[in-house]
């Protein structure tokens, strides 16, 4: 009998750097693990409405980075407009 590591294919993960633009022409990036472009959308759009009090009017919402998951150390650097 095959464990279960052989039976089911490794699923690939990536790491997302989204940016959306909010009508109040505030940007905000958003940076999410996921599976698939249509689920880093999901989880993006999921983490902007937790973190916002009223529901955030998305102009646009992009994918700008996407890293594969394959490695220790992947991440992103932030950039921030004030200190």
């Amino acid at each position: 009998m095959k464990d279960l590591a052989e039976q089911q294919p490794e699923q690939e993960f990536y790491l997302y750097k989204l940016e959306a633009v909010l009508e109040e022409n505030k940007l905000m990036t958003i940076i999410v693990m996921a599976d698939s472009d249509a689920k880093a959308f999901t989880y993006a759009e999921n983490n902007l409405l937790r973190h916002t009090i009223a529901p955030p009017r998305v102009k646009e919402l992009s994918i700008v980075q996407k890293k594969p998951m394959t490695r220790g150390g992947v991440g992103y650097v932030v950039e921030t407009l004030q200190f």
